[in-house]
């Protein structure tokens, strides 16, 4: 019996997110949640909210034993990107992509 959570248009570029999102795979929940808890990367605070989210959901679920949850799958992905435009010298312009990430998480029970 699995949780799942998800964030869609997190405003943070995937390849910052994954450097974190790298540490937590395989992980107990509880050693993930000290993790994010003291990380200083950008992406910890909206990594811990969805792992607190995922948890919850177990919690709701029923049935799951929640000391012994661990991240079975963390999948971070493209979002859309925002194109705009920075001026630069003689009249020309610079293209800006303002990337976001969609991240899922799956906790699962350990046998």
């Amino acid at each position: 019996m699995t949780s799942n959570a998800r964030i869609k248009m997190l405003r943070i570029t995937p390849r910052k997110v994954r450097v974190v999102a790298k540490e937590l795979r395989g992980k107990d929940i509880q050693a993930v949640v000290d993790y994010l808890t003291f990380c200083r990367k950008r992406a910890a605070r909206p990594l811990l909210k969805l792992i607190k989210s995922a948890i919850a959901n177990a919690d709701q679920k029923g049935g799951m034993d929640l000391d012994n949850l661990y991240v079975k799958e963390l999948l971070v992905d493209k979002g859309p990107t925002m194109k705009r435009w920075m001026p630069r010298a003689r009249g020309m312009a610079t293209p800006l992509l303002k990337r976001s990430s969609r991240i899922s998480v799956t906790l699962d029970v350990r046998q």
